[in-house]
């Protein structure tokens, strides 16, 4: 069977369509409690023969580094998309990293699509759409940008035409359901060999597992599933990064502002603090997430400001540049000189005058540390042999559906 080797991984050319669906936020109780209430009938079967783990996405646990680790089947080292934001130290500017000129690896899509497979690609948010397409040929398009689509740069036309909605709010799960609509008609319409859908944290970043509205959105998605799986295709469900409360017990954020203490404890502004949870859809979270990383000036005593935010209450971990590139497996020229974890329960903002969190109209849920990292892995195929043993992550997505379906 002809292969295509893509990031010192093998993979086979698939024999019948195959679907990866990245549910972004989908910490894996969001499926545990729809299945427990009867709102997800497909999966409930597909958990019962199918082949399901609770795997690991990368950190930070952000929406760029996690999609971009899925489609090339690595690590942030090896593609370079170390969050959704950096601070590029060689321009002195702080930039959103949604230009594939960040993008140090080619993707599987493009390779598949070099290989002469069809693939076709639907994400909910355009800031994902040039990293994912590029370098490939074939349908690439975001849900939020649907009526500016053109054969010529997106591979098709006439998307509201074919799927039957119009262009959702930014801001709501019909962004999502935008995406898997789209999937399903393109499935039917031109049966891609493989397509790749990534949805968007709306939901959950609102509704905690359970709730009326994260069952309605999970079910909902249960239904496009199912018809997928009825069109025969091999479908991968995994996610992006987890979701969790990140609240005091009056309701308000359980914020640390890292940039107000640095400039406390040395002189305003020598120390730079980066937030790489920043994008340009902030409303949801106010740009406040489990992640940080710290710039400092070269005459600091990194041992000595180490061991100050370690102290913090709420502080998880606090590594060097060389620590969080060997444990996280980041690019060491795109991190700060430290990197900064929250518990489960604590974000971290740079200063306080700096965050608007006028649009939190419900208790602030996000994510980017390590208590997001545990993901659902699910595939409707039963897989002879599994280690469950083993550590998987999210970017064995492309590997179960192309390497281990008969």
């Amino acid at each position: 069977m002809r292969q295509v080797e893509v990031n010192g991984r093998s993979y086979q050319l698939p024999s019948q369509p195959s679907v990866v669906v990245c549910v972004d936020g989908c910490e894996p109780d969001y499926i545990a409690q729809a299945v427990a209430g009867g709102h997800m009938p497909w999966m409930q079967t597909i958990l019962a023969r199918g082949t399901s783990v609770i795997a690991e996405c990368v950190m930070p646990s952000f929406t760029n580094p996690n999609n971009l680790s899925i489609v090339t089947g690595a690590p942030p080292a090896v593609h370079g998309i170390c969050g959704n934001y950096l601070y590029d130290t060689v321009n002195n500017v702080e930039v959103m990293m949604n230009d594939p000129k960040w993008l140090r690896a080619p993707t599987l899509l493009a390779a598949l699509a070099e290989a002469g497979c069809s693939v076709a690609v639907v994400t909910a948010k355009d800031k994902l759409r040039k990293l994912l397409g590029h370098g490939m040929r074939g349908i690439c398009f975001s849900s939020e940008k649907a009526d500016q689509v053109s054969i010529a740069e997106h591979g098709i036309g006439e998307v509201l035409k074919l799927v039957g909605r119009p262009v959702p709010d930014v801001y709501s799960a019909d962004l999502s359901e935008f995406v898997f609509a789209a999937g399903v008609c393109l499935m039917k319409a031109q049966r891609p060999d493989v397509m790749y859908l990534s949805t968007t944290d709306y939901v959950q970043h609102k509704y905690a597992p359970g709730t009326e509205s994260a069952n309605e959105f999970y079910r909902m998605m249960d239904g496009y599933l199912r018809e997928l799986d009825a069109l025969g295709c091999v479908i991968v469900v995994t996610a992006d990064h987890g979701m969790n409360a990140k609240t005091r017990m009056d309701g308000n954020p359980d914020v640390i502002y890292l940039q107000d203490l640095l400039d406390e404890w040395m002189n305003p502004g020598q120390a730079r603090v980066v937030l790489p949870i920043t994008d340009p859809y902030v409303v949801h979270h106010g740009a406040l997430g489990s992640y940080a990383t710290v710039h400092l000036p070269a005459a600091a005593d990194t041992a000595a400001m180490t061991a100050k935010i370690a102290a913090l209450r709420g502080i998880d971990l606090v590594l060097s540049r060389a620590q969080a590139a060997t444990r996280f497996e980041l690019p060491t020229d795109r991190i700060g000189d430290l990197v900064v974890t929250g518990k489960r329960s604590v974000v971290l903002g740079s200063s306080a005058a700096r965050h608007d969190l006028s649009g939190l109209k419900v208790p602030l849920r996000s994510h980017g540390g390590l208590s997001e990292q545990l993901v659902p892995l699910i595939i409707n195929r039963r897989i002879a042999n599994l280690d469950s043993q083993r550590r998987w992550r999210n970017f064995d997505a492309f590997d179960w559906a192309l390497n281990r379906v008969g």
